[in-house]
């Protein structure tokens, strides 16, 4: 589907909006920016408030027979069980913001067939062993990804209109890391990080999975980035790709999250160059190589708070900040309506 089209008259019109209003022009930073943004997207001069619909994707990894990880690969189960249940972090989030939070079963190795509120679209049991061979078949990246753009056609059915991806995937951050360093021509050195916590010796074996997974990778030859997602990927990652790409295919905007939304940012520019037009950058995760992802797409991240969590925590940690920015462009009073001197002619 192609990328939809932003609304420039709308943005022009928040602009001059912006300049009216009760203070100095620019004085409210990155918030001014961030209305004007949504105004553009939403193709209204003051944006409505936010909708946010946030959806976890998870899914295992063969690389982790690598030792990559401080957790074994049945830490992704239960930590579906605990999304599902309400006790992990992302799940605490989109109660406070009154976010409806879906939890996608779309690579979990083991059976969550009897899990009540664990969406069931299991493509394969968990990816093989990057360093082996392919992760995935072109078939089930195919497969994945249509599991994202259907969640995202779902939440945007139900009202969204800013869209959450989030991940959940013992070794995905080795997944991510290969991808990133692919797509970004980037240095294993300078992306690979402690994911879950690995000590050194773990952050060896990690750069050495890399740095293998990659030159076994590039000797394919991958055509495009449905390649590259079976090369060096997982099923959750595909799936946050096709959730980004059915957002921007339907105008809806997303906010990215930390180093796997990153991986699959890029994963989904590299199938549909523009669709990052669409995305916005929450915040700035410790994981190495995560701003060099951001700035391969283009993107700044909002806030740092040294967070490394993943699960879509870091963007909807941002969601108060966007409907603040929102709530100030629609709610103050202009220099006219306040009868206060100054404001653009």
């Amino acid at each position: 589907m192609p990328i939809a089209p932003l609304h420039p008259e709308a943005e022009q019109a928040a602009l001059a909006h912006q300049a009216q209003l009760t203070k100095p022009p620019g004085a409210l930073g990155r918030l001014e920016q961030i209305a004007v943004w949504l105004a553009a997207r939403q193709g209204k001069a003051i944006p409505d408030p936010l909708k946010p619909a946030i959806t976890v994707f998870a899914g295992d990894h063969g690389v982790c027979a690598q030792g990559v990880s401080v957790f074994p690969s049945v830490v992704t189960g239960e930590m579906v069980k605990n999304f599902a249940r309400g006790g992990a972090a992302i799940s605490v989030l989109a109660r406070l913001w009154n976010a409806p939070l879906a939890v996608v079963d779309v690579g979990v190795a083991g059976d969550l067939s009897q899990v009540a509120g664990v969406v069931q679209a299991k493509v394969a049991p968990g990816s093989a062993d990057l360093t082996q061979g392919p992760a995935m078949s072109r078939q089930q990246v195919e497969a994945a990804l249509q599991v994202g753009r259907a969640q995202a056609q779902s939440a945007i059915h139900n009202g969204a209109n800013l869209l959450i991806a989030g991940d959940m995937g013992i070794g995905n951050t080795t997944a991510s890391a290969c991808l990133i360093c692919a797509l970004a021509l980037a240095d294993p050195e300078d992306v690979v990080g402690r994911g879950t916590g690995v000590d050194d010796a773990g952050l060896a074996r990690k750069r050495d999975a890399v740095q293998r997974g990659l030159a076994r990778a590039k000797a394919t030859q991958p055509a495009d980035g449905i390649d590259w997602l079976a090369q060096l990927g997982g099923l959750e990652i595909a799936a946050m790709a096709g959730f980004y790409l059915e957002g921007a295919a339907r105008g809806v905007p997303c906010l990215i999250d930390g180093f796997i939304a990153a991986a699959a940012a890029l994963v989904a520019h590299a199938i549909e160059p523009g669709a990052e037009i669409w995305w916005l950058a929450s915040h700035a995760s410790q994981e190495t190589g995560h701003r060099l992802a951001l700035r391969a797409l283009g993107l700044d991240p909002l806030v740092d708070l040294q967070m490394r969590l993943g699960e879509g925590s870091g963007a909807a940690i941002c969601l108060p900040l966007l409907q603040e920015a929102v709530a100030l462009h629609a709610g103050m009073a202009t220099f006219a309506q306040a009868g206060v001197s100054g404001g653009v002619a």
